[in-house]
């Protein structure tokens, strides 16, 4: 009997010591509080991205006259995208039925109808070790800014109608088989490819920002551009809503553990280091340029810090970030300003220059980065190899979002019209559309 419990009492303390048999004693098959506590935090935080943050953050970048319906948009899509993801966009972005992995089938590329209004959800569902209700609310909230951010590239001239048409056709047809593609686990086509994408470099800012350059190609540019000037009317709503975007993005980037743990952590100390660095690069960059620094510059440079750490905040270390925000800062600046002067494109808020450049460059730098080797802490082997992988997940995004972006605004166009006519964009959107005014000076 002696023998038999100091025999038991070892194999306790073996287990304790040893991580990986602790870890796989005590593998979680309950919610956890502390984790459930985080995910419910990190999910009002990225809710507050996009509203006020997105919505200041390009409400103070156009002219008085269209504010209004900048915020309009923002708020609208935040409602119509809530009530989609209720009725199929959960289910068809994460349903894993029919999901086999190394099987190339539909579902490879789109989840099925069966959580179709959230069939099966119940207040102890799980995923992972978080009720499932907080991860389809967490995911929900991407799904709200991705379509979101694409405004600013047609900002100040689109129809309100064909907004909310564009928006729920884009949502359908493009995210979510990208964020399917990407994050739905094993069976899924780009995961399976070992595209790695932490918090969504390729689902969120790439798809958004290439759909963006589309629409300001095909609704064409704001009359009077580049000729008649049209700066920013409120550049203090403009760093509220940046600065707001900033805490925001620690619940996307941090909140994409789907726990309070280490890589929480350092998805979070990551996403700081790359901010600023991007700020700072963007801030340098634009004062040996332009002689001077400007407030729209350095925000704007946080945001690409933002926007390029995005797939790698759980891998990467944080030389590695600094090294990325650097970069984007750099990049995107010409990016925003040569680059679209060069070609002559009215990306009105810079969302290709901004979201698809520094999403792309992050994306490609992610598996370098990921490397022990660079100071990361994933398993990538081969750093080219790698490098690789994210190029093809980059190039299939590029192509995915232009192609089936330029079908969805062409068919619009051809039933409804995109762009409000002369005479209601030259009195602005806020009183042409809504009969409003953010305005009212006595």
């Amino acid at each position: 009997m002696r023998f038999e419990l100091k025999t038991s009492l070892a194999f306790i303390g073996l287990l304790a010591t040893s991580p990986a048999w602790a870890q796989a004693a005590i593998a979680p098959t309950h919610i956890d509080s502390g984790d459930t506590a985080w995910m419910l935090t990190a999910t009002a935080l990225v809710l507050l991205m996009t509203l006020p943050g997105l919505a200041l953050f390009y409400g103070g970048m156009v002219r008085a006259k269209n504010l209004l319906s900048v915020l309009m948009q923002c708020f609208a899509i935040t409602a119509m995208v809530s009530v989609l993801w209720m009725v199929y966009g959960y289910s068809l972005a994460f349903s894993t039925e029919g999901m086999q992995a190394g099987v190339t089938n539909l579902h490879s590329f789109i989840g099925g109808f069966d959580r179709a209004f959230l069939a099966g959800l119940k207040p102890d569902s799980r995923y992972q070790t978080v009720p499932e209700s907080v991860f389809v609310m967490f995911q929900l909230t991407f799904a709200i800014i991705t379509p979101a951010l694409i405004i600013g590239a047609f900002a100040e001239r689109m129809k309100f109608s064909a907004l909310l048409w564009f928006s729920g056709l884009w949502l359908t047809i493009v995210y979510l088989p990208v964020a399917h593609m990407v994050w739905s686990g094993p069976g899924s086509f780009l995961g399976d490819l070992g595209v790695l994408d932490f918090a969504g470099g390729t689902v969120v800012h790439i798809n958004a920002g290439i759909a963006g350059l589309v629409a300001c190609l095909v609704i064409g540019k704001r009359r009077g551009y580049p000729n008649v000037p049209m700066p920013p009317h409120n550049l203090g709503y403009t760093v509220m809503g940046a600065s707001l975007l900033w805490l925001g993005w620690f619940g996307f980037n941090a909140g994409s553990a789907v726990a309070a743990n280490g890589s929480a952590g350092m998805a979070m100390l990551v996403t700081q280091i790359a901010t600023a660095a991007a700020a700072l690069g963007w801030l340098a960059t634009e004062w040996i340029v332009h002689g001077r620094p400007s407030v729209l510059g350095i925000v704007s440079g946080a945001v690409a810090g933002l926007v390029a750490v995005t797939p790698a905040a759980g891998t990467a270390g944080p030389g590695g970030a600094l090294m990325l925000g650097l970069i984007a800062g750099v990049v995107c600046f010409f990016s925003a300003t040569r680059l679209k002067h060069r070609f002559g494109y009215d990306d009105s808020l810079d969302v290709f220059g901004v979201h698809a450049i520094a999403g792309i460059l992050g994306a490609l730098l992610t598996g370098p980065l990921a490397s022990p080797k660079l100071g990361g802490f994933g398993t990538v082997e081969s750093l080219f190899g790698q490098l690789w992988i994210q190029a093809k997940g980059v190039g299939f995004t590029v192509v995915w979002s232009a192609v089936l972006s330029l079908v969805i605004l062409k068919v619009i166009d051809w039933t409804l019209g995109l762009r409000v006519d002369e005479e209601q964009e030259q009195v602005g959107l806020d009183l042409s559309l809504h009969e409003e005014k953010a305005y009212n000076l006595s």
